[in-house]
Protein backbone atom coordinates (compact mmCIF):
# COMPACT_ATOMS: atom_id res chain seq x y z
CA UNK A 1 0.00 0.00 0.00
CA UNK A 2 2.47 1.85 1.10
CA UNK A 3 2.65 5.28 0.34
CA UNK A 4 1.56 4.56 -2.99
CA UNK A 5 1.82 6.85 -5.99
CA UNK A 6 3.43 9.98 -4.56
CA UNK A 7 7.02 10.30 -5.75
CA UNK A 8 9.76 12.81 -5.17
CA UNK A 9 12.05 11.28 -7.74
CA UNK A 10 14.74 13.73 -8.71
CA UNK A 11 14.23 15.84 -5.60
CA UNK A 12 16.63 16.19 -2.72
CA UNK A 13 16.54 13.44 -0.10
CA UNK A 14 13.98 13.65 2.68
CA UNK A 15 16.85 14.87 4.85
CA UNK A 16 16.61 16.41 8.38
CA UNK A 17 12.82 16.14 8.56
CA UNK A 18 11.27 16.05 12.00
CA UNK A 19 8.32 13.79 12.75
CA UNK A 20 6.46 13.62 16.05
CA UNK A 21 5.17 10.38 17.51
CA UNK A 22 4.05 8.65 20.69
CA UNK A 23 5.33 5.43 22.18
CA UNK A 24 3.40 2.17 22.27
CA UNK A 25 3.39 -1.41 21.11
CA UNK A 26 2.60 -2.39 17.54
CA UNK A 27 0.08 -5.18 16.92
CA UNK A 28 2.17 -6.67 14.14
CA UNK A 29 5.65 -8.17 14.49
CA UNK A 30 8.40 -5.81 13.39
CA UNK A 31 11.62 -7.65 14.12
CA UNK A 32 13.68 -7.89 10.92
CA UNK A 33 14.31 -11.32 9.50
CA UNK A 34 17.72 -12.84 9.98
CA UNK A 35 20.06 -11.77 7.22
CA UNK A 36 17.97 -8.75 6.34
CA UNK A 37 20.82 -6.32 6.86
CA UNK A 38 23.51 -5.39 4.36
CA UNK A 39 27.03 -6.63 5.00
CA UNK A 40 28.78 -4.49 7.58
CA UNK A 41 32.39 -4.11 8.74
CA UNK A 42 31.34 -4.55 12.37
CA UNK A 43 28.74 -7.06 13.43
CA UNK A 44 27.70 -9.12 16.39
CA UNK A 45 27.58 -12.92 16.40
CA UNK A 46 24.26 -12.92 14.55
CA UNK A 47 25.43 -10.65 11.73
CA UNK A 48 23.59 -7.58 12.98
CA UNK A 49 25.52 -4.34 12.45
CA UNK A 50 26.98 -2.65 15.49
CA UNK A 51 26.98 1.16 15.43
CA UNK A 52 30.28 2.97 15.75
CA UNK A 53 31.06 4.91 18.91
CA UNK A 54 30.13 8.19 17.24
CA UNK A 55 26.77 6.83 16.14
CA UNK A 56 26.11 5.29 19.54
CA UNK A 57 26.66 8.61 21.29
CA UNK A 58 24.03 10.25 19.09
CA UNK A 59 21.55 7.43 19.54
CA UNK A 60 20.43 4.46 17.44
CA UNK A 61 19.39 4.72 13.81
CA UNK A 62 16.32 3.04 12.32
CA UNK A 63 15.42 2.31 8.71
CA UNK A 64 12.19 1.47 6.91
CA UNK A 65 11.87 0.37 3.29
CA UNK A 66 8.57 0.00 1.43
CA UNK A 67 8.62 -1.68 -1.96
CA UNK A 68 5.21 -1.25 -3.55
CA UNK A 69 3.64 -1.78 -6.94
CA UNK A 70 4.66 1.68 -8.11
CA UNK A 71 7.34 3.05 -5.77
CA UNK A 72 10.43 2.04 -3.87
CA UNK A 73 10.83 4.16 -0.71
CA UNK A 74 13.36 4.29 2.09
CA UNK A 75 13.59 6.35 5.29
CA UNK A 76 16.48 6.41 7.74
CA UNK A 77 15.82 8.21 11.01
CA UNK A 78 17.01 8.80 14.56
CA UNK A 79 14.74 9.22 17.59
CA UNK A 80 14.51 12.89 18.51
CA UNK A 81 12.61 14.46 21.37
CA UNK A 82 9.09 12.98 21.13
CA UNK A 83 9.43 11.94 17.51
CA UNK A 84 12.16 11.16 15.03
CA UNK A 85 14.39 13.10 12.70
CA UNK A 86 14.76 11.83 9.15
CA UNK A 87 18.44 11.75 8.23
CA UNK A 88 18.18 10.34 4.74
CA UNK A 89 15.55 9.09 2.35
CA UNK A 90 15.01 7.74 -1.12
CA UNK A 91 11.99 7.56 -3.39
CA UNK A 92 11.85 6.28 -6.94
CA UNK A 93 9.01 5.25 -9.21
CA UNK A 94 9.89 1.72 -10.36
CA UNK A 95 6.49 0.42 -11.56
CA UNK A 96 7.32 -3.05 -10.34
CA UNK A 97 3.75 -4.13 -11.02
CA UNK A 98 3.67 -2.92 -14.62
CA UNK A 99 1.84 -5.52 -16.73
CA UNK A 100 1.06 -7.67 -13.69
CA UNK A 101 -2.71 -7.46 -14.23
CA UNK A 102 -2.39 -9.02 -17.68
CA UNK A 103 0.38 -11.56 -17.10
CA UNK A 104 0.29 -12.39 -13.40
CA UNK A 105 4.08 -12.00 -13.31
CA UNK A 106 6.68 -9.33 -12.63
CA UNK A 107 8.28 -8.41 -15.94
CA UNK A 108 12.02 -8.54 -16.53
CA UNK A 109 12.17 -4.79 -17.23
CA UNK A 110 10.25 -3.94 -14.05
CA UNK A 111 12.48 -6.17 -11.95
CA UNK A 112 15.63 -4.59 -13.41
CA UNK A 113 14.34 -1.07 -12.64
CA UNK A 114 13.55 -2.17 -9.12
CA UNK A 115 16.91 -3.87 -8.58
CA UNK A 116 18.67 -0.63 -9.49
CA UNK A 117 16.57 1.32 -6.99
CA UNK A 118 17.14 -1.29 -4.29
CA UNK A 119 20.87 -1.19 -4.98
CA UNK A 120 20.85 2.53 -4.18
CA UNK A 121 18.87 1.83 -1.02
CA UNK A 122 21.39 -0.85 -0.06
CA UNK A 123 24.20 1.68 -0.44
CA UNK A 124 22.42 4.15 1.85
CA UNK A 125 21.89 1.45 4.45
CA UNK A 126 25.56 0.54 4.32
CA UNK A 127 26.50 4.18 4.74
CA UNK A 128 24.28 4.80 7.77
CA UNK A 129 24.49 1.36 9.43
CA UNK A 130 21.03 1.43 11.08
CA UNK A 131 20.69 -0.39 14.38
CA UNK A 132 17.33 -1.85 13.37
CA UNK A 133 15.39 -1.94 10.15
CA UNK A 134 12.36 -3.45 8.52
CA UNK A 135 12.17 -3.95 4.76
CA UNK A 136 8.76 -4.82 3.36
CA UNK A 137 7.21 -5.61 -0.01
CA UNK A 138 3.50 -5.29 -0.70
CA UNK A 139 0.92 -6.00 -3.40
CA UNK A 140 3.08 -6.56 -6.50
CA UNK A 141 5.16 -9.22 -4.78
CA UNK A 142 2.09 -10.66 -3.04
CA UNK A 143 0.17 -11.07 -6.28
CA UNK A 144 2.89 -12.06 -8.75
CA UNK A 145 3.55 -15.74 -9.37
CA UNK A 146 7.27 -14.96 -9.38
CA UNK A 147 7.13 -12.55 -6.42
CA UNK A 148 8.90 -14.89 -3.99
CA UNK A 149 11.48 -15.66 -6.64
CA UNK A 150 12.20 -11.95 -7.05
CA UNK A 151 12.54 -11.46 -3.28
CA UNK A 152 15.03 -14.33 -3.19
CA UNK A 153 17.02 -12.69 -5.98
CA UNK A 154 17.14 -9.40 -4.06
CA UNK A 155 18.59 -11.17 -1.02
CA UNK A 156 21.04 -13.19 -3.10
CA UNK A 157 22.38 -10.27 -5.13
CA UNK A 158 22.00 -7.33 -2.74
CA UNK A 159 21.95 -8.88 0.71
CA UNK A 160 18.56 -7.34 1.50
CA UNK A 161 15.92 -9.69 2.91
CA UNK A 162 12.53 -8.16 2.19
CA UNK A 163 9.43 -9.63 3.78
CA UNK A 164 6.19 -9.80 1.84
CA UNK A 165 3.63 -8.54 4.36
CA UNK A 166 -0.04 -9.44 4.30
CA UNK A 167 -2.74 -6.84 3.74
CA UNK A 168 -3.78 -6.58 7.37
CA UNK A 169 -0.21 -5.82 8.46
CA UNK A 170 0.02 -3.23 5.70
CA UNK A 171 -3.17 -1.52 6.87
CA UNK A 172 -2.06 -1.57 10.53
CA UNK A 173 1.30 -0.01 9.74
CA UNK A 174 -0.33 2.72 7.65
CA UNK A 175 -2.69 3.52 10.54
CA UNK A 176 0.27 3.75 12.91
CA UNK A 177 2.07 6.10 10.55
CA UNK A 178 -0.93 8.41 10.16
CA UNK A 179 -2.37 8.26 13.68
CA UNK A 180 -1.02 11.64 14.70
CA UNK A 181 -3.18 13.33 12.05
CA UNK A 182 -6.50 11.98 13.33
CA UNK A 183 -8.50 14.80 14.85
CA UNK A 184 -8.75 14.65 18.63
CA UNK A 185 -12.40 15.80 18.62
CA UNK A 186 -13.55 13.12 16.17
CA UNK A 187 -15.37 9.95 17.16
CA UNK A 188 -13.83 8.05 14.29
CA UNK A 189 -11.99 8.19 10.99
CA UNK A 190 -11.80 6.28 7.75
CA UNK A 191 -8.20 6.03 6.63
CA UNK A 192 -7.47 5.03 3.05
CA UNK A 193 -4.20 4.36 1.28
CA UNK A 194 -4.38 4.29 -2.51
CA UNK A 195 -1.53 2.13 -3.73
CA UNK A 196 -0.24 1.01 -7.07
CA UNK A 197 -1.75 -2.47 -7.05
CA UNK A 198 -4.11 -2.37 -4.08
CA UNK A 199 -5.80 0.13 -1.80
CA UNK A 200 -6.39 -0.31 1.91
CA UNK A 201 -9.18 1.11 4.04
CA UNK A 202 -9.39 1.09 7.84
CA UNK A 203 -12.36 2.28 9.87
CA UNK A 204 -11.26 3.56 13.27
CA UNK A 205 -13.92 3.88 15.97
CA UNK A 206 -13.01 5.97 19.03
CA UNK A 207 -16.40 5.94 20.74
CA UNK A 208 -15.11 3.42 23.29
CA UNK A 209 -12.01 5.50 23.98
CA UNK A 210 -8.94 6.54 22.08
CA UNK A 211 -5.61 4.76 22.61
CA UNK A 212 -3.14 6.96 24.47
CA UNK A 213 -0.25 5.67 22.41
CA UNK A 214 0.16 6.19 18.70
CA UNK A 215 1.66 2.76 18.18
CA UNK A 216 -1.52 1.16 19.49
CA UNK A 217 -3.91 3.15 17.30
CA UNK A 218 -4.58 0.06 15.20
CA UNK A 219 -6.40 -1.43 18.21
CA UNK A 220 -9.20 1.00 17.30
CA UNK A 221 -9.67 -0.53 13.84
CA UNK A 222 -13.25 -1.75 13.71
CA UNK A 223 -13.14 -2.94 10.12
CA UNK A 224 -10.65 -2.93 7.27
CA UNK A 225 -10.54 -3.98 3.65
CA UNK A 226 -7.90 -4.35 1.00
CA UNK A 227 -9.21 -3.55 -2.47
CA UNK A 228 -7.53 -5.34 -5.39
CA UNK A 229 -7.37 -2.01 -7.22
CA UNK A 230 -4.63 0.61 -7.36
CA UNK A 231 -3.49 3.39 -9.66
CA UNK A 232 -1.41 1.07 -11.85
CA UNK A 233 -4.04 -1.68 -12.16
CA UNK A 234 -6.82 0.83 -12.88
CA UNK A 235 -4.68 2.62 -15.47
CA UNK A 236 -3.91 -0.68 -17.19
CA UNK A 237 -7.59 -1.65 -17.22
CA UNK A 238 -9.14 1.67 -18.31
CA UNK A 239 -6.24 3.79 -19.54
CA UNK A 240 -4.81 6.84 -17.83
CA UNK A 241 -3.72 9.15 -20.63
CA UNK A 242 -6.95 10.27 -22.32
CA UNK A 243 -9.55 9.98 -19.59
CA UNK A 244 -13.00 11.18 -20.60
CA UNK A 245 -15.77 11.85 -18.05
CA UNK A 246 -17.39 8.56 -19.13
CA UNK A 247 -14.14 6.67 -18.63
CA UNK A 248 -13.71 8.27 -15.24
CA UNK A 249 -17.23 7.24 -14.20
CA UNK A 250 -16.53 3.69 -15.36
CA UNK A 251 -13.44 3.64 -13.13
CA UNK A 252 -15.46 4.91 -10.17
CA UNK A 253 -18.18 2.30 -10.72
CA UNK A 254 -15.58 -0.48 -10.89
CA UNK A 255 -14.05 0.56 -7.58
CA UNK A 256 -17.49 1.02 -6.02
CA UNK A 257 -18.33 -2.60 -6.80
CA UNK A 258 -15.47 -3.65 -4.52
CA UNK A 259 -16.44 -1.23 -1.75
CA UNK A 260 -19.80 -2.97 -1.37
CA UNK A 261 -17.96 -5.87 0.27
CA UNK A 262 -16.66 -3.68 3.12
CA UNK A 263 -17.69 -5.24 6.43
CA UNK A 264 -19.78 -2.73 8.37
CA UNK A 265 -20.40 -0.59 5.29
CA UNK A 266 -23.87 0.60 6.41
CA UNK A 267 -22.87 1.01 10.06
CA UNK A 268 -20.01 3.26 9.02
CA UNK A 269 -22.37 5.32 6.89
CA UNK A 270 -24.71 5.67 9.87
CA UNK A 271 -21.85 6.68 12.14
CA UNK A 272 -20.78 9.39 9.70
CA UNK A 273 -24.34 10.74 9.69
CA UNK A 274 -24.57 10.86 13.50
CA UNK A 275 -21.04 11.53 14.77
CA UNK A 276 -17.99 13.65 13.89
CA UNK A 277 -16.01 11.45 11.50
CA UNK A 278 -13.50 12.45 8.85
CA UNK A 279 -11.54 10.80 6.06
CA UNK A 280 -7.76 10.69 6.13
CA UNK A 281 -5.98 9.91 2.88
CA UNK A 282 -2.39 8.81 2.49
CA UNK A 283 -1.32 8.53 -1.12
CA UNK A 284 0.15 10.49 -3.98
CA UNK A 285 -3.35 10.97 -5.35
CA UNK A 286 -4.46 12.93 -2.30
CA UNK A 287 -1.22 14.86 -1.89
CA UNK A 288 -1.32 15.81 -5.57
CA UNK A 289 -4.85 17.16 -5.18
CA UNK A 290 -3.66 19.13 -2.16
CA UNK A 291 -0.75 20.60 -4.11
CA UNK A 292 -3.06 21.60 -6.96
CA UNK A 293 -5.56 23.12 -4.52
CA UNK A 294 -2.80 25.19 -2.89
CA UNK A 295 -1.48 26.32 -6.27
CA UNK A 296 2.04 25.18 -5.46
CA UNK A 297 4.69 25.86 -8.07
CA UNK A 298 6.47 22.77 -6.81
CA UNK A 299 5.44 20.10 -4.37
CA UNK A 300 6.17 21.07 -0.74
CA UNK A 301 5.58 18.38 1.86
CA UNK A 302 5.44 20.76 4.82
CA UNK A 303 2.49 22.59 3.27
CA UNK A 304 0.61 19.44 2.29
CA UNK A 305 1.03 17.01 5.18
CA UNK A 306 -1.81 17.62 7.65
CA UNK A 307 -3.80 19.89 5.34
CA UNK A 308 -7.61 19.82 5.68
CA UNK A 309 -9.64 19.94 2.48
CA UNK A 310 -13.39 20.46 2.35
CA UNK A 311 -15.77 18.55 0.13
CA UNK A 312 -16.20 21.61 -2.10
CA UNK A 313 -12.45 22.11 -2.46
CA UNK A 314 -11.96 18.49 -3.49
CA UNK A 315 -14.82 18.70 -5.98
CA UNK A 316 -13.33 21.79 -7.60
CA UNK A 317 -9.79 20.41 -7.73
CA UNK A 318 -10.90 17.07 -9.17
CA UNK A 319 -12.96 18.83 -11.85
CA UNK A 320 -9.97 20.95 -12.84
CA UNK A 321 -7.73 17.89 -12.99
CA UNK A 322 -10.20 15.90 -15.07
CA UNK A 323 -10.36 18.78 -17.56
CA UNK A 324 -6.56 19.00 -17.76
CA UNK A 325 -5.11 17.39 -20.91
CA UNK A 326 -2.36 14.83 -20.53
CA UNK A 327 0.36 17.21 -21.73
CA UNK A 328 -0.52 19.71 -19.01
CA UNK A 329 -0.48 16.98 -16.39
CA UNK A 330 3.01 15.99 -17.56
CA UNK A 331 4.18 19.61 -17.33
CA UNK A 332 2.58 20.34 -13.98
CA UNK A 333 5.22 20.47 -11.20
CA UNK A 334 2.95 18.70 -8.71
CA UNK A 335 2.26 15.82 -11.11
CA UNK A 336 5.05 15.23 -13.65
CA UNK A 337 5.57 12.72 -16.41
CA UNK A 338 6.00 9.72 -14.12
CA UNK A 339 2.53 10.07 -12.61
CA UNK A 340 0.58 11.89 -15.31
CA UNK A 341 -1.17 8.68 -16.38
CA UNK A 342 -1.82 7.51 -12.81
CA UNK A 343 -3.33 10.52 -11.08
CA UNK A 344 -6.83 10.25 -12.60
CA UNK A 345 -7.13 6.51 -11.86
CA UNK A 346 -6.17 7.44 -8.30
CA UNK A 347 -8.82 10.15 -8.25
CA UNK A 348 -11.40 7.60 -9.36
CA UNK A 349 -10.55 5.39 -6.37
CA UNK A 350 -10.76 8.42 -4.07
CA UNK A 351 -14.05 9.50 -5.61
CA UNK A 352 -15.60 6.07 -5.11
CA UNK A 353 -14.63 6.18 -1.42
CA UNK A 354 -16.03 9.71 -1.04
CA UNK A 355 -19.35 8.76 -2.61
CA UNK A 356 -19.70 5.65 -0.47
CA UNK A 357 -18.90 7.45 2.79
CA UNK A 358 -19.35 11.21 2.29
CA UNK A 359 -17.76 13.43 4.95
CA UNK A 360 -17.38 17.19 5.11
CA UNK A 361 -13.59 17.13 5.37
CA UNK A 362 -10.57 15.06 4.40
CA UNK A 363 -7.18 15.29 6.03
CA UNK A 364 -4.18 14.88 3.75
CA UNK A 365 -1.28 12.73 4.95
CA UNK A 366 2.12 12.66 3.28
CA UNK A 367 3.17 9.77 5.48
CA UNK A 368 2.23 6.14 5.89
CA UNK A 369 3.92 2.76 5.85
CA UNK A 370 7.52 3.85 6.34
CA UNK A 371 6.62 6.12 9.23
CA UNK A 372 4.53 3.35 10.74
CA UNK A 373 7.47 0.97 10.54
CA UNK A 374 9.82 3.47 12.18
CA UNK A 375 7.38 4.23 14.99
CA UNK A 376 6.77 0.54 15.71
CA UNK A 377 10.49 -0.27 15.78
CA UNK A 378 11.27 2.64 18.08
CA UNK A 379 8.35 1.81 20.33
CA UNK A 380 9.58 -1.75 20.66
CA UNK A 381 12.92 -0.39 21.86
CA UNK A 382 11.15 2.06 24.21
CA UNK A 383 13.25 4.98 23.02
CA UNK A 384 10.59 7.63 23.72
CA UNK A 385 10.92 9.26 27.15
CA UNK A 386 7.48 10.88 27.36
CA UNK A 387 4.91 8.58 25.73
CA UNK A 388 1.81 10.68 26.27
CA UNK A 389 2.82 13.99 24.75
CA UNK A 390 1.35 14.63 21.32
CA UNK A 391 2.76 17.45 19.21
CA UNK A 392 2.58 18.33 15.56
Amino acid sequence: MADSDRSDAGAAPDGDRLHRREAGGDPTPTTPKAGSRPLQAKADGRGNPQPTGARRSRGPLYAALDLGTNNCRLLIARPHDHGFRVLDGFTRIVRLGEGLTATGRLSDAAMERTMEALRLCRNKLREHEPTRMRLIATEACRAASNGEEFIARVERELGLALEIVDRQTEASLAVTGCADLMEEASDGALMFDIGGGSSELAWLDFRGGRPRRQGRMSSSIRSWQSLPVGVVSIAERFGGVDVTPDTFEAMVAFVASHLRQFRGREKLRQMIAEHPVHLIGTSGTVTTLAGLHLGLERYERQKVDGLWMTREQIDATMSALLAMPFERRVAHPCIGKDRADLVLPGCAIFEAIRREWPTDRVRVADRGLREGILISLMDQDRVTRSPNKRTR
